[in-house]
């Protein structure tokens, strides 16, 4: 195989395993930039596939522009100036004799401004929004016209492609070509790695064709299904990512599988003692995680187990659990959580649990002094029994176990793969991989489970304890504010304690939400009589554990925070919550901000405040939230609305990125992967790998773990 970067002067067939550099018009500044697309050969080429089509096939007169709409449109520049607002922006407006429509363009040069005058015919390419005054056009691609010669419109729809800065679209159309065209020239062909026998099961097109399809859609194009991405060369391709991505985590699996995990024997000492301590007693579904988990520490593999429950069913009791079953066998174990005030609550409470039964737990944070954290770490060298709690700090490099036998991280989906695998070598010091307890509050439903989590077993506690009552939700304008305001005095008055929740920390010109610094003093100067507080993310770590002590010691009221409470945060006699902008919050992190309340028999109530007028998906989440109260349904609907990125908050690390594969709308495609991944792992192994590079490439290094 010819290596990324080498030039081969004396090839003259041309081959997709070529850098390239080979192509014309591919420099040295052109293939970094490639390079940082992950596009190092010409087959990598193939794979760089569109995300989207532009439709250049038919002009759209100006006056029957609708805001919301891409359209292609032509006109002439009637007038063009600067404009000295807030922002300075070129303006230009252009006619077609049907309607006007304003051009927008905040960044430009001088070049660029002296090119559009008046007379000039343009035609544009671009989003329509309402303006100030009328439709607008921000930063629409654009191409000056001969009006003596225009040149014909499109025959097909104009892939767009991903790409970075200084790389242009028409560059990359160009090289995608010329790809293509190598693509046929290459005598060697390119591998198709799906055995006909699972293309005629599932009823695939060949690999060629499907990326001819999809890199150059023909003029009798269905638009509407490649634009859905159900065309079946889309689907061709997206089967074959999914397929890739399903590999990958079996192989991790298996490969896990394989190594020895430390025993942890049955507790007999320390669990029976921490269950007597607890005023409570386990649900049958927290009983029957438990069980799982503990006969899973038994056996000489890793356990590599998920355990999904709604918010404040119980997680953390049945993680304490499989904490005290490792300390009991004489290992340690480490518990990472995504944010340092999950980690300190984390740290209070197991502190406040195992502190009794002579279990030592560490809090491994920033703002450790440098000899309490060399403190740390050298305990954490010698093999005493303990229990790290920490960020992604445990895995840096200078963080190291002499005897790691359990690893659980709590909100996975914050993580990644790579990220999770750091913190689980960090056992191989004893040549045993420690056992792995992943948990997460946000439900998933089963076919993106099956995606992103298929290296890991699951376990659903689906019930909550039966002493919580269901929040009553409601949803209410801003302008009713001091309504809410009042309301919040009288169940201050009853012995209640309150969460006001705001989305951002700062005042945003850009937003129309309050910010937490300024709704703090707003409520502070409105209820008087009342102790109220602030806690955000900015905060130093003293303060912001002085707050939640004081709050959760009742002798905070009425608790003015950010997002920061989302998760982690347990007031059994906080009873009230209102969400401020609620519209600006997704189902998921509304529906976890509303599970720090309804943890006690106190009947609990969350106000939704939002900014009126609502668009019709804020509308359609709120709803979601006054009438659900059920996690695994609000994640469904929340997945139906904002996709599996946006779903599993940001676009980090704990979801693959597809490059073609949409995970909400190729749902149907998950249980055909998993008998394609079988039917491949026994019939034909030594395509497994090949699958895995073409799509992952340098991703697929944790396979290697």
């Amino acid at each position: 195989m010819i290596l990324p970067g080498q030039h081969l002067a004396n090839r003259n067939t041309p081959q997709l395993d070529d850098p390239v550099s080979r192509l014309n018009g591919v420099g040295i500044r052109i293939e970094e930039k490639l390079n940082r697309l992950a596009i190092h050969t010409v087959q990598d080429l193939l794979f760089h596939l569109p995300y989207r089509y532009v439709d250049r096939t038919h002009l759209t007169p100006i006056g029957a522009l609708l805001a919301g709409q891409d359209a292609y449109i032509q006109g002439t520049i009637e007038l063009a100036q600067v404009h000295f607002g807030r922002r300075r922006s070129l303006l230009c407006r252009i006619s077609d004799g049907t309607g006007a429509v304003l051009l927008r363009f905040f960044h430009f040069s001088k070049a660029q401004q002296n090119t559009l005058k008046p007379g000039v015919l343009l035609r544009c390419y671009g989003q329509v929004r309402k303006g100030p005054n009328t439709l607008e056009m921000i930063h629409p691609e654009y191409q000056h016209i001969d009006q003596d010669c225009p040149p014909g419109l499109d025959e097909q729809l104009t892939p767009v492609y991903p790409s970075t800065g200084g790389l242009q679209q028409r560059r990359l159309r160009n090289l995608s070509e010329q790809a293509l065209n190598w693509m046929i020239s290459d005598s060697n062909g390119l591998a198709e790695l799906l055995p006909d026998e699972i293309r005629e099961t599932f009823r695939l097109p060949d690999l060629v064709s499907a990326l001819r399809y999809v890199h150059r859609p023909p003029p009798e194009i269905d638009t509407r299904t490649l634009r859905e991405g159900r065309h079946p060369a889309q689907q061709r391709l997206a089967f074959e990512e999914l397929l890739s991505h399903h590999l990958g985590l079996r192989q991790l699996r298996d490969l896990l599988r394989q190594e020895r995990s430390p025993v942890l024997p049955l507790s007999k000492g320390l669990v029976p003692r921490f269950l007597a301590s607890l005023p409570f007693s386990l649900t049958p579904a927290q009983q029957h995680a438990v069980e799982t988990i503990q006969a899973d520490l038994q056996q000489e593999t890793a356990m590599l187990r998920l355990v999904q429950g709604d918010v404040g069913c119980g997680k953390t009791v049945v993680a304490a659990h499989a904490v005290l079953q490792a300390i009991e066998a004489g290992y340690q174990v480490a518990l990472m959580a995504p944010t340092e005030l999950l980690a300190e609550q984390h740290y209070a409470t197991f502190s406040q649990w195992l502190a009794p039964l002579c279990v030592p737990v560490l809090l491994l944070s920033g703002k450790l002094k440098k000899s309490d954290r060399a403190e740390r770490l050298a305990r954490l060298n010698q093999a005493e029994s303990l229990v790290i709690i920490g960020t992604h700090a445990l895995f840096q490099e200078q963080v190291t176990f002499a005897r790691l036998g359990l690893v659980i991280i709590d909100e996975q989906h914050r993580f990644g793969v790579h990220q999770r695998l750091a913190l689980l070598e960090k056992g191989i010091g004893l040549r045993q991989y420690p056992h792995q307890l992943i948990m997460t509050a946000t439900p998933i439903p089963r076919t993106l489970a099956m995606t992103i989590y298929a290296d890991l077993d699951n376990t659903v506690i689906d019930e909550l304890p039966p002493n919580r009552q269901a929040v009553t939700t409601r949803v209410i304008s801003m302008q009713r504010r001091d309504e809410v305001i009042t309301r919040i005095a009288e169940a201050c008055a009853e012995g209640r304690q309150v969460y006001w929740v705001c989305t951002l920390i700062e005042e945003s010109e850009t937003l129309q939400c309050q910010a937490a610094i300024d709704t703090c003093d707003y409520l502070q100067n409105n209820l008087g009589p009342l102790r109220i507080d602030l806690i955000h993310g900015r905060m130093k770590n003293d303060a912001k554990e002085y707050v939640m002590r004081e709050f959760k010691a009742g002798a905070i009221q009425l608790l003015v925070a950010t997002t920061v409470i989302e998760v982690g945060v347990d007031v059994p006699n906080a009873s009230l919550m209102v969400i401020e902008n609620a519209e600006r919050l997704g189902l998921a992190q509304l529906h976890q901000l509303r599970g720090r309340i309804g943890r006690s028999e106190i009947k609990s109530d969350c106000v939704l405040l939002y900014q009126p007028p609502l668009g019709d998906l804020a509308r359609t989440r709120l709803e979601t939230m006054r009438n659900i109260s059920n996690g695994f349904e609000i994640a469904r609907k929340d997945l139906e609305l904002r996709g599996p990125g946006e779903f599993l908050g940001t676009r980090q690390t704990g979801l693959p990125v597809m490059r073609i594969a949409d995970l909400m709308r190729d749902a149907g495609l998950l249980p055909q992967v998993q008998k394609a991944a079988t039917l491949l792992i026994n019939k034909y192994p030594d395509r497994v790998e090949l699958l895995i590079r073409r799509w992952l490439g340098d991703d697929a290094g944790y396979g290697n773990v």
